[in-house]
């Protein structure tokens, strides 16, 4: 930078004495020739100052998109959380289970029948890939479901022959579509997702039309959406239902049935329903909350886990469920089984061979659960 003694005039003892303006020792002339001397020379930046500039910029630039990715994240943590405290909110205003109370004196027998029906998978197929063990398409999927109905109507006339029954509970607990979640699925499934879901809906209005025709029982259909029905790519607890293809179809079969005074539909709005019967309570659900990946003691411990961590909220005494395609009848659980039968996912979970069956069991009003049989499909296996 020039110094003072090169922008002064050449009698600058005048111009002091001249000019009272002085700024740094110049007058105004000589400041304006310093002045425009030094925007006539910019400082040039050297290699290592511009690299150290862009280094600053770009740490810069990556602590902005840290902050706008943790502001994203803390949206979408506030939104999930917000949706579930609202549920937990409704669900403890909203808290009033169906009881279904004895119709019958203390001293006539009676019961509840409970059919769960799960896991249907309609339009997924399977052939090779077990190795023969199994064969399903949209044509058996549709005769199992026929078996499945006409079984359960057998079973049920059987049990009214010593006992009085009033009520059905027909359990409709998800997964009667395999949907296109995986890309595999996409080559295998023989329907789209809301074609499968239109014929499974079809299916059931079917078989709840056909018992109450057969039958003189009430019927109480608690609902649950399994995790293929859903419409996004992972699983959404705290909002299954708005993003599930069988909330939709259990919402419609209500609006079907709305006129007829013997059927009550239960659709569940979170990952639990329950129902009293005689005292007991039944706590309803897909199954896929509970995590198993296979192992030597099958599902029984983590199933176990989970009822014991959800009893400390709201104890039942019996939890029916579906998803792993086994059925078994424990003291404190019935996992049902599947109509697909064995398939890839019961291949992946090194789950026992099983044939395609649905579980049957009666709630008595003196002696609690009993009468526990496997609906088994005419003509397989």
């Amino acid at each position: 930078m020039s110094s003072n003694s090169d922008t002064r005039c050449t009698n600058y003892d005048v111009c002091r004495s001249e000019d009272k303006a002085l700024r740094g020792g110049l007058c105004r002339k000589c400041r304006g020739r310093a002045d425009r001397t030094t925007e006539q020379t910019p400082h040039i930046i050297t290699p290592a100052e511009q690299i150290e500039r862009d280094r600053e910029l770009v740490r810069a630039r990556g602590d902005l998109a840290a902050v706008r990715l943790k502001y994203g994240e803390a949206l979408k943590s506030l939104d999930r959380v917000e949706h579930e405290l609202a549920a937990v909110t409704a669900m403890a205003q909203g808290v009033a289970p169906l009881e279904i109370t004895p119709k019958e004196s203390s001293g006539t027998s009676e019961a509840t029948v409970v059919i769960v029906a799960s896991d249907w998978h309609i339009e997924e197929s399977v052939g090779a890939e077990v190795g023969g063990l199994n064969r399903y398409n949209l044509e058996i999927a549709e005769s199992r479901a026929k078996n499945f109905f006409a079984s359960s109507l057998r079973l049920v006339r059987l049990l009214k022959q010593d006992v009085t029954i009033h009520t059905i509970v027909l359990a409709l607990l998800g997964d009667f579509i395999t949907n296109d979640i995986h890309e595999e699925q996409v080559e295998k499934n023989s329907l789209t997702p809301t074609n499968a879901i239109i014929t499974a809906q079809n299916w059931l209005i079917g078989g709840v039309e056909f018992l109450l025709e057969h039958t003189d029982c009430d019927i109480v259909l608690p609902c649950h959406s399994g995790n293929h029905a859903r419409t996004t790519k992972s699983t959404r607890f705290g909002t299954e239902n708005g993003h599930s293809l069988e909330f939709l179809m259990y919402l419609h079969m209500a609006a079907y049935f709305r006129h007829e005074p013997r059927v009550k539909f239960l659709i569940a709005e979170g990952m639990h329903s329950y129902l009293n019967i005689y005292g007991q309570t039944i706590r309803f659900h897909h199954g896929h909350a509970i995590k198993y990946a296979g192992g030597v003691g099958g599902i029984y411990i983590p199933v176990n886990k989970a009822i014991g961590q959800w009893d400390k909220g709201r104890r039942a005494d019996l939890d029916v469920f579906g998803h792993y395609h086994q059925l078994i009848f424990a003291p404190k659980f019935v996992c049902n089984g599947s109509l697909i039968g064995y398939n890839s996912f019961a291949l992946a979970i090194k789950a026992d061979y099983e044939r395609p069956q649905q579980a049957l069991f009666m709630i008595d009003k003196k002696r609690g659960k009993t009468a526990m049989w496997p609906v088994l499909m005419k003509g397989d296996q």
